[in-house]
C-alpha cells in the first residue's frame, strides 16, 4: 500500500468526482478527495465503509490555502501525488442577458481559478513523480451557447489544458482535459431538473479519466470528448 499511486480529487465527494475516487480506490490508489461540504464527504467515505486509502479534506477549490492545505496534506499522508483532478464546478444555469450576476462570481472562480490553483498547488509533487493533470471540462467548452457564462468558463478551461500543457511536458507531467456532455450528476440539482435526452452516467465519464490516468509511461491523451449517443451539439 505504500508504494501505490495517489490521487487527489477536488469535488470528490459526489457526481463524476466520487466515481472517480471508487474507481480508482477499487484499483489500489490512495486517494484524498475535497469538496466544501463536510457532512457529504463524511456520508462519502462512510458509504465506503472508511476504507484506509482515503483521506477527505474539506475546503474551496477557489481558495488558494486550502488547495494548498489539500496538496501538503496529501504528501504528509501518503509521501506522493501522482495525478491531480480538478473536478469541482458548476453552473448557475442562467445567462448573460438574463441571469443573476450574484451567483458568477463563485462559478467563474470555482470553474476557472480553481483548476489553476490545483495546478500551481500540485506541480512540484507531479514533477517528481512524473504524473498527470486531468481537467473536468465540458462539451460547452467546446461548442457556443446563448449567453452561456457557464459555457465561457468551460471554454477557458479548454485553454488552461493546452496552456498547461505546453508549460509541464518537459518535466514529464501529462496533461488530459475530459469534457463531458450531459451526464446525469447532482450538477443539475440547481437546474430544477434533468435535461431531455439520454444522459451519460458519472461512471461513464469515470472510466474516461481512469483510462487517462492509465495512459503508459510516455504517452500523453490532452483531449478526450465524451457525449452521449443522441446529444447533438
Amino acid at each position: 500500500m505504500t508504494d501505490s499511486p495517489v490521487a487527489l480529487i477536488t469535488g470528490g465527494g459526489s457526481g463524476i468526482g466520487a466515481a472517480v475516487a471508487r474507481r480508482l480506490l477499487d484499483d489500489g490508489w490512495r486517494v484524498t478527495v475535497t469538496g466544501r461540504g463536510e457532512q457529504r464527504l463524511r456520508d462519502f467515505a462512510a458509504g465506503l465503509g472508511e476504507p484506509e486509502g482515503l483521506l477527505t479534506v474539506t475546503g474551496s477549490a477557489a481558495e488558494y490555502a486550502d488547495v494548498q492545505d489539500a496538496v501538503a496534506r496529501t504528501l504528509k499522508a501518503y509521501g506522493r501525488l501522482d495525478t491531480v483532478v480538478a473536478n469541482a464546478g458548476f453552473a448557475t444555469h442562467d445567462t448573460v442577458a438574463e441571469g443573476d450576476p450574484a451567483g458568477w462570481p463563485e462559478m467563474v472562480l470555482t470553474n476557472v481559478l480553481g483548476p489553476a490553483l490545483l495546478i500551481r498547488a500540485s506541480v512540484d509533487a507531479l514533477k517528481e513523480t512524473r504524473g498527470r493533470i486531468v481537467l473536468v471540462g465540458s462539451v460547452a467548452g467546446f461548442v457556443n451557447g446563448p449567453g452561456n457564462l457557464y459555457g465561457a468558463t468551460k471554454w477557458a478551461v479548454t485553454g488552461l489544458a493546452e496552456n498547461t500543457r505546453r508549460q509541464v511536458t518537459e518535466y514529464g507531467v501529462g496533461v488530459t482535459l475530459v469534457a463531458p456532455g450531459r451526464v446525469e450528476t447532482p450538477f443539475w440539482d440547481s437546474y430544477g431538473s434533468l435535461p431531455p435526452g439520454r444522459l451519460l452516467t458519472a461512471e461513464q465519464i469515470a472510466d474516461s479519466v481512469v483510462w487517462a490516468i492509465r495512459r503508459p509511461a510516455g504517452v500523453d491523451v490532452n483531449t478526450v470528448v465524451v457525449r452521449p449517443i443522441g446529444q447533438p451539439v
